[in-house]
């Protein structure tokens, strides 16, 4: 069984989850789950001194009564490091979805996500991997309000912790476009689609290949742009790829049509 944690200050919200979860164990579609919930972010902490010991993952959302933005999920990092957080909200701007992940998160979900997606990511994040939809990933950027650094302004400097190190390293154009041309055409079509949020089934099943040829081009996709993990790579690329790559042959070919029962939002 898995112990889950959500944070949203609407009970119905919090209910609403439940039931999604309680709905999907009934069928046997998924792993049976407990939810614990907070109203607040105090709330979620105490909540996380009780049961330190069997969390599995937290569900938090931007907008908390003592909590505004990505500050909440800077708090949860100095304070429960060890906890997986996930962000469920109804805020959708790119570059928060890029600032949450890198103060940390393991996900990004929207609150208006259907019942399958939810579940679909909550398999991903507790097998380890990283969520977030690719709609998500493709909006155009534009300013983000809630930004750890804004949210911190506004509120008192004893009550809100320093932001997470920077998760990407920070790369000069000139130095991705060099570590981007090292890389096979193959290895760019792989990398433009994990930028849009594509798991590796995903990308295989899309490029007709198998799984494992897929890890091989991420783990070669590491190796050459100097990052340790998937988000470092995801990071870095979407500041700086629509600056270096034209259409790659893998991008450029045509997309299967999705089955709606393996759809991936």
């Amino acid at each position: 069984m898995y112990r889950l944690l959500i944070a949203d200050d609407h009970p119905l919200f919090r209910d609403a989850i439940s039931r999604t979860l309680n709905l999907a164990v009934a069928d046997g579609s998924t792993p049976e789950y407990e939810l614990l919930q907070a109203a607040s972010l105090e709330e979620a902490l105490s909540v996380i001194a009780h049961h330190a010991d069997s969390l599995d993952l937290l569900l938090l959302d931007l907008d908390l009564p003592d909590s505004h933005g990505l500050e909440g999920l800077a708090r949860l990092r100095e304070e429960a490091d060890w906890l997986p957080v996930a962000i469920l909200s109804a805020h959708e701007a790119r570059e928060t979805v890029l600032e949450a992940l890198a103060l940390g998160a393991v996900g990004y979900l929207s609150k208006s996500s259907s019942a399958q997606t939810l579940r679909d990511a909550l398999a991903r994040m507790l097998a380890g991997e990283v969520y977030v939809p690719a709609q998500l990933m493709r909006a155009a950027p534009r300013p983000a309000p809630l930004s750890a650094s804004s949210a911190s302004a506004s509120a008192s400097s004893a009550s809100v912790p320093p932001p997470a190190p920077q998760l990407a390293p920070s790369l000069s154009d000139a130095e991705f476009a060099r570590r981007w041309q090292t890389l096979t055409t193959k290895q760019r079509g792989v990398l433009e689609r994990m930028v849009l949020g594509e798991s590796n089934k995903m990308i295989a099943w899309q490029l007709g290949v198998a799984e494992t040829t897929v890890k091989s081009h991420v783990s070669a996709i590491l190796h050459k742009l100097g990052v340790a993990s998937r988000v470092q790579a995801i990071l870095l690329a979407s500041h700086a790829l629509p600056a270096v790559s034209g259409p790659s042959e893998t991008s450029a070919a045509p997309r299967r049509e999705t089955p709606r029962s393996n759809a991936h939002e």
